[in-house]
């Protein structure tokens, strides 16, 4: 056996192996969190209030589902509108290159340093407080990058031909990156948006230092409250209702199974 085919095989185990791994990794961890979850869950945790003899993480969900709906409010048309025009419509320079990096920089910042930002811009000095404004105005800087990487990268994998035929059949720019290019491209840009949605629902540190702890629903923009990964810190961290943060924890899982199903079914 020669070293080609011998390095060939070595190859091909290692990967096998990997993949064994994450899958036994996932399912592991998945299955403890559903089996203490599910025990747990009760008709008390899904009240209408939060209480110290509930323990409700009602509240936090649906706070968790308006700091989504509002961060994306924002996020969403400025995010894909950048990255039409920095697909599309933006010349090679050095600017925009520096951009480019820019935004590939903030899309693996740690959210902690959002979060501080937000706290120290957002809370202290406009004023805001911990509140969901703050929350969501946190939220909608840290998906954005995101959101244009990802409307970027979608458009530039649509063939050229595409847009060379729109053009020699007099279309105007504009009109073939929203009639053809876009409509190409929908499936990576909603995988991107399925994305940021698991990132808001999956985040904690930034809503600490921004939205706050509060177990209530928002009742306005300058309210605070907790989504549903600080109630399960919240839970966890007091050390007395580890079954309970358990439950948290496997809906919490169960919703970002569930879009990141969504977002294969939208790709294909």
């Amino acid at each position: 056996m020669d070293n080609r085919a011998f390095l060939d095989i070595f190859v091909r185990l290692g990967s096998l192996f990997c993949i064994c791994l994450m899958i036994t990794l996932f399912i592991g961890m998945v299955g403890v969190i559903f089996f203490q979850g599910f025990s747990a869950l009760s008709f008390d945790l899904f009240s209408w209030q939060y209480s110290v003899e509930n323990l409700s993480l009602l509240p936090a969900l649906i706070n968790s589902a308006i700091l989504v709906c509002l961060s994306l409010m924002l996020a969403l048309p400025l995010g894909v509108a950048c990255g039409i025009y920095l697909a599309e419509f933006a010349k090679r320079s050095g600017v925009i290159g520096a951009m480019e990096i820019f935004i590939s920089t903030l899309s693996g910042v740690p959210s902690i340093v959002f979060g501080l930002f937000g706290y120290l811009v957002f809370v202290v000095f406009c004023g805001f407080g911990f509140s969901l404004l703050s929350g969501v105005l946190t939220l909608f800087m840290m998906i954005l990058p995101l959101i244009i990487k990802t409307t970027q990268e979608s458009l530039k994998a649509v063939p050229a031909a595409y847009r060379e035929g729109g053009l020699a059949l007099g279309a105007s720019r504009i009109y073939v990156v929203f009639y053809v290019l876009l409509p190409c491209a929908k499936g990576g840009i909603s995988s991107g948006v399925m994305l940021a949605i698991s990132r808001v629902l999956g985040e904690s540190a930034a809503l600490i230092f921004t939205a706050g702890t509060l177990a209530e629903i928002f009742s306005d923009t300058l309210s605070s409250g907790r989504s549903l990964s600080v109630h399960l810190y919240a839970l966890l961290i007091e050390g007395l209702y580890t079954p309970q943060a358990y439950a948290t924890a496997s809906i919490l899982v169960l919703l970002a199974i569930v879009f990141s199903l969504f977002s294969g079914l939208i790709k294909k």
